[in-house]
């Protein structure tokens, strides 16, 4: 039986591309060889879509990049082609055709519905969530209000828009009246904790807004919640997995960027220290979301469990991270998925879900 043709791409705009690579990384080693073959689309921080046919360990460093072997591509939005289109050294156009697309990408244009929209015109099956469930995830302010709207529990938060910039004064005092400090201000739609602030003042909050709008034009403020972050994981279309609850001790004052990608494994715990009956309430929750929201194929559902015993949603991230630290490939070897059955079980249900 011949082999999948599976292209993983990675990299893109983002300011998450440097994290992109380390999760292309991982996947790429832990597809199986077996049954499938692996074709390496890398898209540069100018947004250059390149096939990569070099060593798959110059991705995670970024050396990529510059191999000499790099041929320029595009995926057609045309469904007979099938797959890309390469121009060859000598001008020439080939076609490159594959079986299924699985996206390392994260942050904005990968994993906010863009790439998933040019994925469903070229008709051809892609791991994880479609374009609208990618969409309302990644758009924290969508989030809120279709969650909210199906009885799940999140913090209390105000929007915040560009208008509100030219009477920012009023604005934070406002929202001061109706949350309470500390308060979390954050860019609607960026991910990995990017452009993301505690604000304990009026100050804080002002220049907390401002930092956020320069990674995007709608920004969230949230009240702040005391208790401990917590993540579950989930895979499936309309069968789902979902894992136990991995618990997050995060080095920071709150789990930002640099505590997700830099501190040691020690700093969480699989399963958290909750007890058996929180833990079944959280992935009850973890499913619900991830039905209510459209997700499929896979995604992490972030939570807070307070301090008097609440469960609040915090977000729904449908294309997690694959770093060596990262909570979601932990969690699912502790439910007994294995880094390799995780991937072949993710394109598998990419085709279940094109032969619906």
């Amino acid at each position: 039986m011949a082999k999948k043709r599976v292209a993983v791409i990675f990299g893109g705009r983002s300011n998450e591309h440097d994290i992109s690579l380390i999760s292309a990384s991982y996947i790429i080693e832990n597809i199986p060889r077996d049954k499938y073959e692996v074709i390496m689309i890398g898209i540069t921080k100018k947004g250059r879509w390149l096939h990569f046919i070099g060593d798959a360990d110059m991705i995670k460093n970024g050396e990529w990049v510059n191999h000499c072997d790099n041929v320029p591509c595009v995926l057609s939005p045309d469904p007979l082609d099938r797959g890309f289109i390469e121009t060859m050294p000598d001008g020439e156009v080939s076609r490159l055709k594959v079986d299924c697309i699985f996206p390392a990408l994260h942050g904005k244009n990968g994993e906010d519905g863009s790439i998933q929209g040019l994925f469903q015109m070229s008709q051809i099956p892609y791991v994880g969530c479609d374009m609208i469930s990618s969409a309302c995830c990644m758009d924290k302010e969508f989030t809120h209000r279709i969650l909210e709207s199906g009885g799940i529990k999140m913090a209390k938060w105000k929007p915040v828009r560009l208008c509100d910039l030219d009477k920012l004064d009023i604005r934070c005092e406002e929202i001061a009246k109706e949350l309470e400090f500390p308060m979390f201000v954050k860019p609607s739609r960026c991910g990995s904790s990017v452009g993301i602030s505690k604000a304990y003042d009026i100050k804080q909050l002002r220049d907390g807004i401002k930092t956020a709008f320069s990674h995007d034009t709608k920004v969230i403020v949230e009240q702040g919640i005391n208790g401990t972050e917590c993540e579950c994981a989930v895979m499936g279309n309309d069968k789902l997995t979902v894992s136990t609850v991995g618990e997050i001790m995060p080095a920071n004052d709150f789990y930002d960027y640099e505590a997700k990608y830099t501190v040691a494994q020690e700093q969480t715990r699989i399963p958290a220290t909750f007890g058996k009956d929180v833990i079944e309430k959280i992935r009850d929750v973890a499913d619900r979301a991830y039905r209510l929201i459209g997700c499929e194929g896979l995604a992490r559902v972030d939570f807070f469990y307070t301090d008097n015993g609440e469960i609040v949603l915090n977000e729904i991230n449908t294309l997690p991270g694959h770093t060596p630290i990262s909570m979601y490939p932990k969690l699912m070897e502790n439910t007994g998925v294995g880094a390799q059955e995780e991937m072949d079980r993710l394109i598998g249900l990419a085709f279940e879900r094109t032969e619906l």
